[in-house]
């Protein structure tokens, strides 16, 4: 029995003016390897998730600036809850935004998302301090998040289903990884931005305008990102269909699949806890150590590039093996070494441990992310693949990813030490073995080799 389910009893989807009017060729499915229109979604998504690491790296500084406190602790932790609020904006996002693209197109629904990214960034980036305007400046960080996050919920999404669609099937996990791998970009280019800043600035420079110029930058290519995003053309197997279902269709759909969505919320738990720990909430972990920023900065480079080494390699592994055995085999590793690596860690904090916590963990995202990624394309129902797929991801950004970094602080302030951040860590790894568990060997090896439509 197949793991994808059909669309919903009564389904009776209607031809929209966007679908019967493809805006472009459809892009072409080939045994090459489709690099332009990898490049053309990837370098938006780049984009979204530099902004996600910049605030990050930089909420301490945010923290004084739209929410300055007497209590440090109180302070940073209002710059992460604002940071985990716009994560509570994805599943809207995922669903509205989500539901548009599986209605109007794939290209129409990532440039959607793309503008209203772009607002999101430049609005916590050109926002005066609350010394300046007072309660209006968090108010417009906090709508910025929100924004951001709502644009999310479906971006990802849409990037992902977007490279599956034009993927031969012996090549989708190899395809769908370069999402994943775009947001490694991301994290490097914030890294060589903190290191040129530290480099640069002095510590009250920083706090006071100097960190508004990483998300400056990110404002000055927004023009390039919409130039590539005019010119995408629409996937084959979108441009293909005749009829496409109705916002109330697809939610109807999402309902009476719940189970799969469900499962995918599961399946994404130890990529959105694993990323947002070793790339968003580094910086402030590095500090708790008291290890220094600048070699932060340095170990979050290699990590960048570590994830982006391991992505394709494990993704071809993934397109030559069952999905089911890799997820159940990279979750299992996951739990079993998170707590003892951070205990380790914890107990006399060096650079080179932090940095090996790192490493480690960065191949193990990218052994996880790179069979996930297409594992979940493929069980999301074919008619609501955008929203189906965006909205489990996001659910799981929303309720784990997003609040890790104010989790994380909070379990290392109650429990006076740095080991729990890998408590954390391996639990979203159970939660993604049970998820693996759940699914059919058979039914996924089935999901894996057949064409999507």
């Amino acid at each position: 029995m197949p793991n994808e389910v059909g669309p919903p009893v009564g389904f009776t989807p209607i031809v929209t003016t966007a679908s019967a009017a493809a805006p472009t060729t459809p892009a072409r499915e080939s045994t090459t390897v489709a690099i332009k229109p990898i490049i053309q979604v990837a370098a938006g998504n780049a984009l979204e998730i530099y902004d996600f690491m910049i605030y990050g790296y930089y909420a301490r500084y945010i923290a004084q600036t739209f929410f300055p406190s007497s209590n440090e602790y109180l302070s940073l932790m209002l710059a992460l809850m604002t940071f985990a609020f716009g994560f509570l904006a994805r599943p809207v996002g995922a669903i509205v935004l989500g539901s548009y693209t599986d209605r109007h197109g794939r290209r129409k629904g990532l440039i959607l998302s793309l503008t209203l990214m772009s607002l999101g960034i430049i609005s916590v980036a050109c926002t005066p301090s609350y010394a300046t305007i007072g309660i209006a400046a968090p108010l417009i960080v906090l709508v910025g998040r929100l924004l951001q996050g709502f644009s999310a919920g479906a971006e990802l999404g849409g990037v992902v289903v977007y490279l599956a669609e034009i993927a031969p099937p012996a090549s989708r996990a190899f395809y769908t990884c370069w999402q994943a791998a775009s947001q490694q970009f991301a994290v490097m280019a914030a890294s060589l931005v903190g290191i040129f800043l530290l480099m640069a600035l002095t510590p009250s420079q920083t706090q006071s305008w100097g960190w508004r110029i990483p998300l400056l930058l990110g404002c000055a290519v927004m023009p390039v990102m919409f130039w590539l995003r005019a010119s995408l053309a629409e996937t084959a197997v979108f441009a293909r269909r005749k009829k496409t279902p109705t916002l109330s269709e697809i939610c109807a759909s999402l309902a009476i699949n719940w189970r799969i969505i469900v499962r995918c919320m599961g399946m994404a738990a130890m990529a959105v806890v694993v990323s947002q720990a070793i790339q968003t909430y580094a910086p402030t972990f590095i500090a708790s150590l008291h290890l220094g920023a600048m070699a932060g900065f340095v170990i979050l480079f290699f990590v960048g590039l570590s994830t982006l080494f391991w992505l394709p390699v494990t993704a071809l592994l993934a397109d030559r093996m069952n999905r089911r055995t890799m997820l159940i085999a990279v979750t299992l590793t996951a739990a079993i070494t998170a707590y003892p690596l951070l205990a380790w860690l914890a107990a006399d904090p060096t650079v080179f441990k932090f940095a090996v916590f790192e490493l480690w963990f960065s191949f193990m995202y990218a052994c996880y992310s790179s069979v996930q990624v297409a594992a979940m394309v493929e069980l999301v129902p074919a008619h609501a693949r955008t929203a189906g797929y965006a909205f489990a991801q996001a659910i799981a950004a929303a309720v784990l990813g997003g609040f890790t970094p104010a989790i994380c602080t909070w379990l290392n302030h109650v429990f006076n030490s740095n080991a729990m951040v890998g408590v954390w860590l391996a639990v979203s790894a159970l939660i993604s073995l049970v998820a693996a568990l759940s699914l059919d060997k058979r039914a996924t090896g089935v999901a894996q080799s057949v064409e999507l439509h």
